[in-house]
């Protein structure tokens, strides 16, 4: 016997007394044509007032629409028991607090140990049987809010609305020196590096891309700096505030230009904040030091998703979820606002 979620339905008002079932289901309930025809391979899939119609069908006022989905499973992915954060969860939708170094999906290489196996463990250990489907990705070692959808119809739902810019997505950064001026927008398209393909550069054949920022503090040689996403390209925030001269703090990819300056052994990031700086002759910068010394205070980049935004795809209002700095942001912080 087949298992479904439970129903979403939708009451016919009258104003659309009428209609064919099929522009409700596109128009109003916002079911694409690629799920329709999954829908109707399965006997409640979809309904007309608890029957099973064709969706070329006329409804009337009062009728009550409603979608079923089957129960399914993430085969691929295995449960493992791994801590995480829940902002909140209801039966459509789980918002996480991502930690730092965390992989979201399996990958080759990656098959355990990501937030994916823990969440799909989770799900098991309460009777829930859902196929794990991440509404956006989060880079390993950045941190913050991360929505998964809990069925193919919720995806596709707020999908779109990312594709039509009707997400926002308000990050939290921590960078070297101060933005000039001090709020605007960085739009730079971007590709890949020719030289490096698994690094992004601006460049004028790239693809649009659109940072909002504003820095909300800014101290002697760093600043803490809100940004925006108007488009969601790889590494966006890290190329983009490079581009300006400001790359985030930590950041072992996208880095200050004073590297090129000095020696491997002073851009070893594992060595510490208060480790000796080894370089040669002569003698490196106080400038470039400081520089050096705030990367090896933080072990990644210094980026969190602060706030995530979007209209909830069966209650159908606005929902905001936040996750706090997290702790080695806010001791990185502190080292600022001390002058480091």
């Amino acid at each position: 016997m087949t298992a479904y979620y439970p129903p979403i339905t939708y009451t016919v008002p009258e104003a659309e007394d009428g209609w064919l079932l099929k522009t409700i289901l596109l128009r109003r309930m916002h079911v694409s044509r690629k799920l329709q025809s999954r829908l109707k391979l399965t006997e409640q899939g979809i309904t007309l007032n608890g029957r099973r119609v064709y969706t070329s069908v006329p409804v009337q006022a009062g009728d009550v629409v409603a979608i079923r989905m089957e129960q399914e499973i993430s085969d691929d992915i295995l449960p493992q028991p791994i801590p995480f954060e829940i902002l909140y969860e209801d039966e459509h939708l789980l918002v996480v607090n991502k930690e730092a170094g965390m992989i979201v999906h399996p990958t080759h290489g990656h098959y355990t140990g990501t937030l994916a196996n823990g969440v799909v463990d989770y799900w098991r250990q309460k009777g829930e049987s859902f196929r794990f489907r991440a509404v956006h990705r989060l880079d390993q070692e950045t941190t913050g809010v991360l929505a998964i959808a809990k069925n193919p119809y919720v995806h596709q739902h707020i999908s779109e609305q990312m594709i039509g810019n009707r997400v926002d997505k308000t990050y939290l950064a921590l960078v070297h020196g101060t933005p000039a001026p001090p709020e605007g927008e960085i739009d730079g398209p971007i590709d890949r590096d020719p030289e490096e393909p698994h690094r992004r550069i601006v460049t004028p054949n790239g693809y649009p891309s659109l940072t909002k920022y504003r820095a909300l503090e800014s101290w002697k040689n760093g600043s803490l700096v809100r940004l925006k996403l108007e488009t969601g390209r790889t590494h966006q925030i890290r190329v983009h505030m490079t581009s300006i001269g400001c790359p985030l703090i930590g950041d072992k990819l996208y880095r200050h230009d004073v590297y090129k300056e000095i020696g491997i052994e002073a851009a070893d990031p594992a060595a510490g904040a208060d480790s000796v700086i080894e370089t040669n002759d002569p003698p490196m910068p106080a400038a470039a030091r400081n520089i050096v010394q705030l990367d090896r205070a933080i072990p990644r980049q210094a980026l969190h998703a602060y706030e995530l935004s979007f209209e909830h795809p069966v209650k159908r209002r606005q929902m905001t979820f936040q996750a706090p700095l997290p702790a080695d942001m806010r001791k990185l912080r502190e080292r600022l606002e001390e002058g480091l």
